[in-house]
This record gives C-alpha cells, sequence and structure tokens, in this order.
C-alpha cells in the first residue's frame, strides 16, 4: 500500500532540478514584484537635511569667491547671475573635470529659478537615487539644475546658460499656480 522510498529509489537529481528551477522563478520574480511595490514609494520628496543645506551654501560660496577673485564681481542673488555664469563657463573658469564645482554652477542657477518661479530646494529619492532638487511646493513636479550645466560641460560642451534657462522657464509656466484673476 504505501511506497516506501529506499535511498536507492530516491532520484536526487530530480529533486535537485525542481529546486533549482524554483530558486530560479523566484530570484526572476522577486525585482519584477519588487518593482511594483516601489512604484507607490517613489519618488520621495523631502525637506533638505542640514547636511545638504550646508553644502548648498558651501557651493553658493565656491563660485562666488571664483567670481569675485576671476571675475570682479560677487554672485548677487538676482537674474544677472545668469550672465556671470555664462562668463564662468566661455573663460572656461571651472575644469570640465571638477565635477563638484561644475555642479556648484547648477546650484546658483537653481537658486534664480528658486527666486522666480517659488520653488523649495528638496531632496528627491526615486530608484536611481538620492539628488536635490527644486520642487513646486506640495507637488512631484521637480527640476534638476545642479547638473543642468554640469553634465553638458563634462561632455566638453559650452552650454548657453540663457537658453537652458528660457527652455526650462518655459516647461516650468504650465506648472506655475495661477494667480486670482490672471489673463492666462
Amino acid at each position: 500500500m504505501f511506497n516506501i522510498l529506499t535511498p536507492s529509489k530516491f532520484n536526487f537529481s530530480k529533486i535537485r532540478k525542481h529546486i533549482t528551477a524554483s530558486i530560479a522563478l523566484l530570484a526572476v520574480s522577486l525585482p519584477v514584484f519588487a518593482q511594483f511595490v516601489d512604484e507607490k514609494q517613489w519618488p520621495k520628496i523631502t525637506p533638505l537635511t542640514p547636511t545638504d543645506e550646508a553644502h548648498l551654501v558651501n557651493q553658493r560660496d565656491s563660485i562666488d569667491e571664483l567670481t569675485s577673485l576671476k571675475l570682479g564681481t560677487p554672485i548677487k542673488g538676482n537674474k544677472s547671475d545668469l550672465e556671470t555664469l555664462q562668463r564662468i563657463i566661455d573663460q572656461k573658469l571651472i575644469p570640465s573635470s571638477d565635477r563638484l564645482q561644475l555642479q556648484a554652477l547648477g546650484v546658483v542657477l537653481g537658486d534664480q529659478f528658486q527666486r522666480e518661479y517659488k520653488l523649495e530646494w528638496r531632496v528627491y529619492e526615486d530608484q536611481l537615487g538620492r539628488s536635490r532638487a527644486l520642487c513646486f511646493p506640495q507637488t512631484e513636479h521637480c527640476i534638476f539644475p545642479i547638473t543642468m550645466l554640469s553634465r553638458r560641460m563634462e561632455a566638453g560642451l559650452s552650454p548657453n546658460v540663457s537658453d537652458i534657462y528660457a527652455k526650462t522657464a518655459e516647461s516650468l509656466k504650465p506648472l506655475t499656480p495661477k494667480l486670482p484673476y490672471s489673463v492666462n
């Protein structure tokens, strides 16, 4: 009645194949399942940490020092800073290998977007990692000015700051909250 398996009748190779197939199926399906679980969690947008804030201050200060020493003009905290950024690029004052300093240019660029469009510096985290971004308050609509110039410059290009600013500003307009009684 009962079939008792003896070691000689027990087929270990079949069991090993089934276990291997099960593990392979599990290994393939877990990342797919995790992707669907993670989609609801991403992106995570949080306030800057004190370390993030200090980093942005240091980057602003480094560009201010550079412009004061090399161009004779400080960063002023207004739209004229875009012209100053262009002068830095045109005069190649920062080597394309200095990623941190190139990204500091993006902080100054971002500050102008912040002033003009009432954006907030935030930490933006997604499946690809963590970045500092400018976001519309209480939304997931963000831009990433820190790398807008640096990535182009690292590739050997001399970006036109005014063009990048204008194109990005144009993309922000539909997201900008309308004032009461505005025409648009």
